[in-house]
């Protein structure tokens, strides 16, 4: 959960008189979620963020579902997806349902001929290959590898990238996403137990001003499609503003893993919540000191989630034959575990260099026709002796 944050000029009193050295009026907006009862912030615009000029037009972006109705785990090559140059066409769905979209991209360029703005879905972006900056409304946030940026549903931005290297594994969220409330207290304040705290959590601290006038494109994602949206004033140029409601990063880097006597289930690696899904983060850690502990996974029924692992980094215990950029789906309804041989290979470990982010959705995910193309069918096999 964000806390309090304030950057650049705003007035003493909210909802009141903020005028310009010139004696003219700057222009609030209120910034909120979930009506008026979720976490918002009060930004003031040089100009009135409303005005706009032309819808060029409106086309779709929705995924093409290949598997509805899926049992099969999978694995996916991802970096099998191809470079693109425009950041926005990098981006394929690989796994969707109601609640999210899994999306890995690949984009070359940055965003410099329009600004991009979701305003169905919360998006969590790990950055995986790549340096950069993400420039928002709300000010900017550098970023490498290992971070992940929140950013949340309305939020106007474009991504700078410094080189054509670059590799991101996105989740979009029609739900709200938070930290796992119960490292929190009563008042939202991360708790002693939490894996990670306050400190580690970078809010922006650069505004970028612009008061101009002119075309500025604004491509606007509703209901999976892209609306082509031009208005009259640049959409940065906000002067100040305050709340709980703005982008923030957070480093893989900067987790800290619960460890114990016996092997430790997932939910001691949870990031991120919503109400339909949860986000993980596996991290280089000391395994299991129980004299007789087995480091790898027991064996598990994925009875009511969809679990997906993202592997990023090191050597993945419970695998054979996994490489940076696969993914694993593992579907609701049949229980899956260590690869043979990975049981018998942990005993002894001491460590693991393991770095991977992990996804269960609540709901079962379907199947795009772009993990497909980069799909390991006989992966369900694997297991086999």
């Amino acid at each position: 959960m964000p806390f309090y944050h304030k950057l650049g000029k705003i007035p003493p009193k909210r909802h009141t008189q903020f005028k310009k050295p010139d004696g003219t009026f700057y222009y609030e907006q209120l910034f909120g979620t979930i009506g008026f009862d979720g976490m918002s912030t009060n930004s003031y615009h040089e100009q009135r963020p409303t005005q706009v000029k032309d819808i060029k037009r409106q086309y779709s972006v929705a995924p093409k579902v290949a598997k509805a109705n899926n049992m099969q785990s999978y694995r996916l090559h991802g970096f099998k997806v191809k470079p693109e140059n425009d950041y926005l066409e990098s981006r394929k769905i690989v796994l969707t349902n109601s609640d999210c979209n899994i999306i890995l991209a690949a984009p070359k360029e940055s965003t410099r001929d329009y600004f991009y703005k979701n305003t169905d879905a919360d998006e969590l972006i790990f950055i995986h290959k790549g340096t950069g900056k993400l420039r928002t409304m709300l000010g900017n946030l550098d970023f490498k590898y290992g971070d992940y940026l929140l950013v949340p549903r309305g939020i106007i931005y474009k991504l700078d990238f410094d080189t054509e290297d670059n590799r991101l594994f996105i989740v979009e969220s029609y739900r709200p996403i938070y930290t796992p409330k119960r490292y929190r207290n009563w008042f939202g304040q991360l708790l002693e137990h939490s894996p990670f705290c306050e400190r580690d959590l970078r809010q922006p601290q650069e505004l970028e001003t612009y008061n101009e006038s002119g075309d500025f494109l604004i491509k606007i994602k509703k209901q999976d499609d892209i609306f082509d949206m031009v208005y009259a004033s640049h959409p940065f140029d906000v002067v100040g503003y305050d709340g709980y409601n703005y982008p923030y990063a957070f480093s893989i880097h900067d987790f800290e893993p619960i460890t114990g006597r016996v092997h430790q289930p997932p939910p001691v690696h949870q990031t991120f919540e919503t109400d339909a899904f949860v986000v993980c983060s596996f991290v280089p850690r000391l395994y299991d000191y129980h004299p007789l502990a087995v480091p790898a996974p027991y064996n598990h029924s994925n009875i009511d989630s969809d679990e997906v692992l993202y592997y990023v980094d090191g050597d993945f215990m419970s695998r054979n034959d996994i490489d940076a950029g696969h993914i694993s789906l593992h579907p609701a309804g049949i229980p899956h575990g260590p690869h043979p041989g990975a049981m018998e290979r942990s005993i002894g470990k001491v460590k693991t260099d393991e770095l991977a982010v992990m996804v269960d959705t609540f709901k079962p995910l379907k199947v795009t026709e772009e993990a497909m193309k980069i799909a390991d069918e006989d992966y369900f096999k694997s297991w086999l002796e």
